[in-house]
């Protein structure tokens, strides 16, 4: 009997396991839904349509576009700065063009020479010496053109001076211009001192045209013949000269007893290229920060 009974349970066990491999039974179905549930991957619901709020984000708001005004600003004041070179360049070589052509006679109408500057003329007269004026102080501009140390603060003889501008009687004409003379040291400034360069005779000279200065800043006003630039409606209303101031060349003779000429000083800065290297160098910075900002938004 005990033989028996253990037989009868090892059958019923078998007849379990048969029952639970038979496809299509409940147990088959249990357990391959639990497998096919333990192999499912996770779906992800996102989804990559971009929404309205995504899409206002990337927009760039109408601050953005008002920033890249400033790269655009400055590029465009660089380019500016490129024809303003190349003007500059022109004008000084049409500058030294003029300084080195032959000197030519004074004009009727001295009207003409306001479009002259920096052009030789040929004058004739005699110099009105009781009306002589003084400019300065001045440093010497020495005939290689080396300028020598000198200015307003300075005491030297050697470098410090004055610029003597005397009144010139034109021989064919009534008309009296303003001839700056050239430089002398401050033991020359008196006419006394160098009465050989005072004559009264009739001259003959070569000058070049310039212009009137306006009053520099924080320039003070003028001390009685002393002239700190030249103001030509002052030193025309004192000496009853045309508005016309000529700069006198350098002469070998005039310079051993008198002024010394040749005084003409051409002041034409070029700065251009530093200034367009700024403003392109501004706008491709501020061009960078404005892409990686507005555009892309990269925090600092």
């Amino acid at each position: 009997m005990l033989r028996l009974g253990t037989q009868m349970c090892r059958q019923v066990a078998l007849n379990k396991q048969n029952v639970s491999c038979i496809p299509g039974s409940k147990n088959t179905q249990i357990l391959v839904t639990r497998k096919m549930t333990q192999q499912r991957t996770p779906v992800d619901w996102t989804t990559s349509i971009p929404t309205k709020a995504a899409k206002d984000k990337e927009k760039i708001a109408p601050l953005g576009w008002f920033l890249l005004l400033i790269p655009a600003t400055t590029f465009g004041l660089g380019c500016w700065q490129v024809k303003r070179k190349i003007w500059k360049e022109q004008l000084i070589k049409d500058l030294s063009k003029q300084l080195n052509t032959a000197p030519v006679d004074l004009p009727e109408d001295l009207s003409d020479l306001s479009l002259m500057e920096y052009r030789m003329v040929k004058i004739r007269g005699r110099f009105l010496h009781d009306k002589e004026m003084r400019m300065g102080p001045r440093s010497l501009i020495r005939p290689d053109g080396v300028e020598t140390q000198g200015g307003l603060f300075s005491q030297r003889d050697s470098g410090n001076g004055y610029l003597i501008v005397t009144p010139f009687q034109l021989a064919d004409r009534d008309d009296i211009v303003l001839v700056n003379r050239g430089w002398v040291s401050r033991k020359q400034v008196e006419p006394e001192t160098r009465p050989l360069s005072q004559q009264q005779s009739e001259v003959e000279l070569t000058a070049v045209v310039r212009k009137g200065e306006a009053r520099p800043q924080f320039t003070p006003d003028h001390k009685g013949n002393i002239y700190l630039y030249r103001d030509l409606p002052r030193m025309c209303a004192c000496s009853g000269a045309a508005p016309v101031f000529l700069d006198a060349i350098y002469d070998v003779q005039a310079a051993k007893n008198g002024p010394i000429g040749g005084q003409t000083r051409v002041t034409l800065r070029n700065d251009h290229l530093s200034y367009l290297v700024t403003w392109f160098s501004l706008s491709a910075a501020t061009s960078f920060l404005w892409y990686r900002q507005i555009v892309k938004r990269i925090p600092f």
